[in-house]
């Protein structure tokens, strides 16, 4: 019987039982904040002062997102959190693998902190996060960094309590490595970056196996959240203050495939715009294959979801999009994008673009730069292509000399800049809402915004107004930003309502 078939009741009992065992998990990992708590008293006393931790964050929002989750839990028992490693008693790399080279830095990090443990024996250091769901990893840790605490991936973040207590029971260094799951455990403490925007998984995993992409080995297959617990999650998001979240997945567009009562992306947007309190909604990020008709009517006539849609290309040449396994051509995405422009024409687009993808020929190269030009996205993300070891195309023949990349990046990053320069300054004389989010770090006497496209402003204004939405004058375009003032309440909103 297929998940389609699947009688009412079933599907009620899958989810309940799905609820239940999340809940139990939950649960347990509390009773061991509660243990953990005495024992770092105890420690701080041996120590003669409050014992601090350190979170250090490599990677994308989803990393940061749980990065979140384990300072709110190192808080919950007790540690007091600093952003300087060399004040810490308890550090925690959260790691990226997307690129080799990202490997390469963890590595130097702990060479430093081998030098640190020699000076201060108690200092415990764990590893978590994508770099760590590598086996090589881990045989190059046990080996050459024999001082490290903890390790674990990412399938189990919410362990870090027991996995903690494990390793003050004992002497020995904690591996727990998880080569997938299907559990979802939410619900444990969180400390935020912002108190007014705060990013919310709806699901775990991708499979799409990209071939230059190392993400559906590391991150496992896509896994989705009941959409109630999404909402439970989003409703105390904002009893607390939060005005704006940021829905977080490998890839959104593919939400709810793989639950008991499969669910579309467009239908959980449409139930979390009924949240009251939240003002906006974010997304990311979107795969072009997977982007519905009904995904595009959703934003169109919403109030609430912000007018930014980042939409990675990777590259314009169908034949390259195929052996990337991209799963769409050159003329789908335009066509996509005309589809977009045409019902949400105040949208903002950006993207990601991969240069010197092997066997990428200047024929292929002019594709893209055709699909930029016709696209006329914001901006862009532009990568050099790097092997990552354990990807199909890292042993790919016809790997493009590297001067010949150097000169198509700087040429692509030429016409993204053209492009966005046509674009830019569009809205000059508008009024538009913007959410505040800090105190200008080089004009004290400016606070900075986001536009609903994603855009910048800075204006004159105070810390008072940092978490809420003001209407706003964008009075001149520099650019990638702007310069504006507060509006009048009473002057109508140019282009948007939210």
């Amino acid at each position: 019987m297929t998940q389609k078939e699947k009688k009412p009741y079933e599907i009620k009992e899958a989810q309940h039982a799905t609820r239940e065992q999340n809940r139990l998990e939950t649960v347990r990992q509390f009773e061991y904040m509660e243990r953990l708590k005495g024992k770092i008293k105890e420690l701080e006393q041996e120590a003669g002062h409050p014992l601090k931790a350190c979170v250090n964050t490599f990677g994308c929002q989803m990393n940061a997102r749980d990065s979140e989750k384990m300072i709110g839990i190192l808080h919950e028992i007790g540690y007091t959190i600093t952003p300087k490693e060399e004040d810490a008693d308890f550090i925690l790399y959260n790691t990226c693998t997307v690129r080799e080279n990202a490997n390469e830095r963890v590595y130097g990090r702990l060479g430093h902190i081998k030098h640190q443990k020699k000076e201060k024996p108690h200092l415990m250091v764990a590893l978590c996060g994508c770099m760590m769901q590598e086996e090589k990893v881990i045989e190059t840790i046990q080996k050459k960094y024999s001082f490290v605490d903890i390790v674990f991936g990412t399938h189990n973040v919410f362990k870090l309590a027991e996995l903690l207590w494990s390793r003050l029971e004992s002497d020995r260094m904690i591996i727990d490595i998880w080569k997938d799951t299907d559990q979802v455990v939410e619900n444990l403490p969180s400390e935020r970056k912002y108190s007014f925007k705060a990013g919310v998984n709806i699901m775990y995993g991708c499979n799409n196996f990209c071939s230059y992409c190392i993400v559906p080995y590391v991150r496992g297959r896509e896994r989705s959240r009941l959409p109630e617990d999404i909402i439970d999650e989003v409703t105390r998001l904002a009893e607390d203050g939060v005005k704006e979240i940021m829905l977080l997945g490998q890839n959104v567009n593919s939400y709810g495939k793989n639950l008991a009562k499969p669910m579309s992306f467009a239908s959980l947007l449409a139930e979390v715009e009924k949240v009251p309190g939240i003002e906006r909604i974010r997304f990311m990020t979107s795969h072009p294959k997977d982007l519905s008709d009904e995904l595009i009517e959703v934003m169109s006539r919403s109030d609430k979801i912000c007018r930014h849609l980042h939409l990675p290309l990777q590259s314009g040449s169908t034949r390259l999009l195929q052996i990337m396994n991209r799963k769409y051509t050159k003329e789908d995405y335009l066509l996509l994008v005309k589809k977009i422009r045409n019902a949400i024409p105040d949208i903002s687009l950006t993207t990601d673009i991969i240069v010197g993808f092997p066997g990428e020929t200047e024929e292929d190269f002019q594709e893209t730069l055709d699909v930029v030009r016709q696209a006329e996205y914001d901006s862009a993300y532009t990568f050099i292509y790097s092997k990552r070891t354990g990807t199909p195309a890292a042993a790919m023949e016809n790997q493009v000399p590297e001067d010949v990349v150097k000169d198509r990046f700087d040429r692509l990053l030429q016409v993204v800049s053209e492009v966005g320069a046509n674009i830019s300054g569009k809205d000059t004389g508008k009024v538009m809402t913007a959410l505040i989010e800090e105190q200008n770090s080089q004009n004290p006497e400016l606070v900075t915004g986001r536009l609903s496209n994603n855009m910048l402003v800075h204006l004159k204004g105070t810390v008072d107004m940092i978490g809420n939405i003001y209407p706003v004058r964008l009075d001149e375009c520099k650019g990638f930003y702007y310069l504006g003032s507060l509006a009048n309440e009473k002057e109508g909103l140019g282009g948007e309502g939210h």
